[in-house]
């Protein structure tokens, strides 16, 4: 297996991380986030802003996470992070996961979308309609 493109992550991990002490953090492994990647900060369980640093994304979060003029200071409680090791691949990952989840980003991502051909939209609206019938069908049926 070749290099890899992202070498560890943590998972939604609480915003209150940032308050622990010294001694706590190093026991929970920040070391091996003192690298370079991109995260995404949670509103709860949902996706709130997908971010990227060419540094240390230890700092970057606590950044968000500790400085009230921040833009997004207030709106976040958990985030992940991805170590990505090669800084030049790290906007093409941001652009990924900004294409895949829907947030609060305002950002476009720096790769082209493919526009759904027009047979699948007209297939959708078809399938769209059956189910609507199939659904009015059943219900009409019902006592």
């Amino acid at each position: 297996m070749g290099r890899k493109i992202v070498t560890g992550y943590a998972q939604m991990w609480p915003r209150a991380v940032f308050d622990m002490r010294d001694i706590e953090k190093k026991m929970i492994g920040w070391e091996n986030l003192d690298k370079p990647g991109v995260y995404v900060l949670y509103r709860d369980d949902q996706p709130y802003y997908i971010g990227m640093t060419k540094a240390n994304l230890f700092h970057r979060v606590w950044q968000h996470a500790n400085q009230p003029k921040d833009k997004w200071y207030n709106f976040w409680n958990f985030f992940s992070a991805f170590v990505v090791p090669d800084v030049k691949l790290i906007p093409q990952i941001e652009s990924i996961l900004i294409a895949a989840m829907p947030t609060a980003n305002g950002a476009n991502p720096e790769i082209e979308r493919i526009d759904m051909p027009m047979e699948v939209i007209e297939l959708v609206h078809s399938l769209r309609k059956l189910s609507v019938k199939a659904a009015m069908g059943a219900r009409a049926g019902t006592p």
